[in-house]
Formats: structure tokens, C-alpha cells, sequence
């Protein structure tokens, strides 16, 4: 990813994030490891981890610890209630977001 597109995705991986959990509860390594797969290399385990204290935090996804194979247990997320809301205007922002960037483009042409 280049600079730009890693400035654009830090304004918009909470939303990212919770989407990703709207689908299954994760814990931080499988929402960083599908990021990569679907092509956002240059995220940091320590971002996503970063994320999903201030989601827990804003009382937007719920936490279960889970016990693992290998080591301590893991902290897993699910998208609450509250968090299914604030998912649902950041859809709304986003859709407003592109309709507007569209016709900007579409001007420009």
C-alpha cells in the first residue's frame, strides 16, 4: 500500500474492524491476518490490538477470554448492540463519503 492509501485506511480501519466482527467474533491476530490476506500488508499486529482496547473501551464490542493452546488466553471480540449502531452510521458516513467523492470525480472529468 502506498502513503496515501495507509493515511485513508487509519481513518477508516475502526469502521474496517468492526465490520470484520459484525460477520464473527475474532481476536486481534485473525482480524490483522485477514487484513493481510485481503491485501493491507502494512498493518501492524500493534494497530489492530490498539483498536480493539479503545472499541472495548467506547462499550462497542463485547469481550470473552478464551483459553489457548499457546499461552495466556485469548481476548476475543464480538459486535455488540451499541457497536452494531455505531457500525450502521459509519455505513451512512461512508456511503455519504463516496456519493459526494463520485460526483467530484465525475466533475472533474
Amino acid at each position: 500500500m502506498g502513503k496515501q492509501a495507509t493515511e485513508i485506511l487509519k481513518g477508516t480501519l475502526e469502521g474496517v474492524v468492526l465490520a470484520i466482527l459484525s460477520d464473527r467474533s475474532a481476536y486481534g491476530y485473525e482480524i490483522t491476518a485477514w487484513l493481510r490476506d485481503q491485501g493491507f500488508s502494512d498493518i501492524a499486529e500493534g494497530t489492530i490490538y490498539a483498536l480493539l482496547v479503545r472499541v472495548e473501551r467506547q462499550g462497542l464490542v463485547d469481550v470473552e477470554k478464551v483459553p489457548s493452546e499457546k499461552g495466556p488466553p485469548r481476548k476475543v471480540y464480538s459486535l455488540n448492540a451499541a457497536g452494531r449502531d455505531y457500525l450502521q452510521e459509519f455505513w451512512r458516513t461512508w456511503d455519504f463519503l463516496a456519493e459526494r467523492l463520485e460526483q467530484l470525480r465525475e466533475k472533474g472529468k
